[in-house]
């Protein structure tokens, strides 16, 4: 399954600069490990926010929320999950 989520990191910011930076870089770490694996497939940062929007991959909401709990960053983001299906066009662009 894929999904649409959002993750608001603003809480972030407001830990000492220290922990602020190491938690980033571990953040940073986890983030390449699940787009090896395919978890995370994309990833954009939305201009003006203290927030990203990506596209994972996960067999379910179950994996998906393992996925999350993985992620450093858990405690301090607040995630916006939307569930995807495939749509009518890109159905009949991959039978064509």
């Amino acid at each position: 399954m894929e999904f649409l989520v959002r993750i608001d990191v603003t809480r972030v910011y407001e830990l000492p600069a220290d922990e602020q930076a190491d938690l980033i870089r571990r953040e940073r770490e986890r983030g390449r490990e699940l787009m090896a694996e395919g978890v995370l497939r994309q990833i954009w940062s939305v201009p003006g926010k203290r927030a990203n929007i990506g596209l994972w991959s996960a067999a379910d909401a179950d994996a998906l929320v393992e996925a999350f709990n993985s992620l450093p960053i858990r405690p301090y983001a607040d995630f916006d999950v939307t569930a995807l299906a495939t749509h009518a066009l890109t159905a009949e662009a991959k039978a064509a």
